[in-house]
């Protein structure tokens, strides 16, 4: 119930907005396109404003608004002598009959100096709209004629002030102030009388309560619908629920408003601020909708694994918000009267001047669509990014943002990671494992081939390790030792149990090597003083044995076990170790490693 209050104030105060000020007058004049420059001699200037169909109708109005009425009869076609002497009484008729008889609208009125052609009308005449009560119609025209100290200015034509009399007729006995107070007739505010002020406040809580009324009765079938499906459809109706009651209130406002007979002029300023209000209204329901669409294809899109078109979706949500805002912001500056196609050429202009003069910024959002259309990177992946590694937190429209190792948050453009490589530790499917073991220059070459033999029995034989992806070779005399290079796939994806298969693996190692009777070689020298060979003669007897027995029965690893040993390798080692205590937890551990 507060947020249904707070709305009813917010709708409180657009509703007394939109009620004619005076003030507004110089808004529309500045609405009114400048005129062109001229080699010729420039024309006398109107004092009255009515070098334009536009400046004659409202100033007519404004006149008689305030009423003055002889300023309000220079607008009207009629001699100098007639204006003298029944022009004051012509204007507060005309000025009645408009208000209440008017059919048209204000917006469309002409502002060029010639007007706007107009099927079937002469150029020199403009047809603003028709005024008709009870049987009697007439058609609210105006004329341009040539006057010796203004020039070419616009009246309102002497065939529809002939007219005017019974008009004026046929209004007075139709109008419903000949049964209210007089001293709510008598007395105006901002052109309107105090009657119709009132008649609108109180429209405000009666419109506010319809709108609430009507989504209250619509929510019915939508939440029977939203039952049946088996979605949480009153979720994604609360989002709608206050725009739509914005325009549902709206309209029943102006309905009301309807039947008050307001003032010409006043309802015109009205009618904008109300078409304002529905425009404000109409496009937050369609951004919610627009948003709860996309919302519903990205979250789908990374249910599917699609992590890069569910990201692009989210970049495309930014830029379809602002696009919807802007297309608002055009509706409602048309509304009022301004002139589109002039602002439309401005914002033309603006952008080719905004495009040379962002570039990187253009270059970063195209970046960013590149990168999140590829999908190089989405959110969540661990990445390098030059020398910096980290998780990608965002990608946004101008940068990407990754959580560093060190817990910082580094912001790299978008238009950067599109030229720049980067490496994705989120979509390997095995890690690569490799070491180089250094041997003694004592080792016997059967030591060797028995150290070899065995590392590669050891790879084979690990449930862990890719067995067509094992290496193992001597590979080099370095200064002070044999080099032994070792590398295979590690099958997982996960860092900290790579670094758990790492650790064992070479801690089986340390064990291979002491058991071929050789040992790692230190970076030092050494002096024999004695006939000592600096080797276990032992377990040097033991491995030279078996790889002579090897040699015997043609059995010999090199250079590398059969296809079928290999199979027979597979998964015989035992990982973790017999000893480890992830295979022989304590009561109550859970067996966490």
């Amino acid at each position: 119930m507060p947020s249904f209050f707070k709305q009813i104030v917010v709708f409180a105060v657009v509703s007394a907005s939109c009620l004619p000020l005076r003030a507004q007058s110089s808004l529309q004049q500045i609405l009114q396109p400048a005129k062109p420059a001229s080699n010729s001699a420039p024309a006398p200037a109107d004092p009255f404003g009515r070098g334009t169909p536009y400046g004659t109708v409202f100033g007519f109005l404004q006149a008689a608004q305030s009423g003055d009425y002889s300023i309000a009869a220079q607008y009207l076609q009629m001699s100098a002598a007639r204006r003298q002497s029944e022009g004051d009484q012509m204007a507060m008729k005309l000025k009645l009959v408009m208000d209440v008889a008017f059919a048209g609208s204000l917006k469309h009125v002409s502002t060029l100096p010639e007007g706007t052609p107009q099927e079937d009308i002469p150029l020199d005449h403009q047809r603003i709209g028709t005024m008709s009560s009870g049987d009697i119609e007439a058609n609210l025209d105006l004329v341009r004629v040539t006057d010796p100290s203004a020039g070419k200015i616009w009246l309102i034509s002497s065939d529809t002030l002939a007219k005017i009399p019974e008009l004026y007729d046929q209004v007075k006995a139709r109008r419903v102030e000949t049964k209210l107070p007089q001293w709510l007739v008598k007395h105006q505010l901002a052109g309107m009388p105090l009657w119709q002020w009132l008649a609108l406040l109180l429209a405000i809580p009666v419109a506010a309560a319809a709108g609430w009324l009507f989504l209250l009765v619509l929510q019915i079938p939508l939440r029977w619908w939203a039952r049946h499906r088996g979605q949480p459809g009153i979720a994604n109706w609360r989002s709608v629920s206050g725009p739509g009651w914005l325009l549902t209130a709206t309209v029943a406002h102006r309905i009301l408003a309807g039947y008050l007979g307001m003032p010409l002029l006043p309802r015109h300023y009205y009618v904008q601020l109300v078409t304002v209000a529905l425009i404000i209204g109409a496009n937050w329901i369609l951004w919610q909708f627009v948003r709860w669409f996309l919302r519903r294809v990205r979250n789908r899109a990374f249910a599917h694994g699609h992590g890069g078109t569910g990201s692009l979706i989210l970049l495309g949500e930014r830029i379809i918000k602002a696009v919807v805002f802007m297309m608002a912001l055009f509706f409602i500056l048309g509304s009022l009267g301004f002139n589109m196609s002039t602002a439309l050429a401005g914002l033309g202009i603006v952008g080719l001047a905004i495009g040379f003069g962002a570039q990187k910024s253009i270059e970063n959002l195209f970046g960013g669509v590149f990168v999140l259309g590829d999908e190089v990177i989405r959110v969540g992946d661990t990445c390098r990014f030059g020398d910096r590694t980290g998780t990608v937190e965002d990608i946004g429209l101008r940068s990407t943002r990754v959580r560093t190792d060190n817990r910082t948050l580094l912001a790299i453009p978008n238009g950067t990671v599109a030229t720049i490589n980067v490496e994705n530790f989120s979509r390997r499917d095995k890690i690569f494992f490799q070491t180089n073991l250094a041997l003694r220059y004592e080792t016997s070459p059967d030591q060797m081939r028995y150290l070899l033999a065995n590392a590669r029995r050891l790879l084979y034989s690990h449930p862990k390790i890719e067995a067509a992806s094992v290496h193992v070779r001597l590979t080099d005399f370095r200064v002070s030792a044999f080099n032994v290079e070792v590398s295979a796939y590690v099958l997982t994806q996960d860092d900290n149990e790579f670094g758990a298969v790492r650790e064992d693996l070479l801690l089986r190692f340390i064990d291979l090597i002491n058991e071929s009777g050789t040992a790692f070689a230190l970076p030092s020298q050494t002096l024999y003083l004695g006939r000592d060979s600096g080797l276990e003669k032992e377990k040097t007897e033991t491995a030279t044995k078996e790889v002579t027995e090897w040699r015997d029965g043609k059995q010999l690893p090199f250079p590398d076990f059969t296809n079928d040993q290999i199979s027979a390798f597979r998964g015989s080692l035992e990982y973790p170790p017999p000893d480890s205590a992830q295979r022989n937890p304590k009561p109550g551990t859970g067996g966490g490693g």
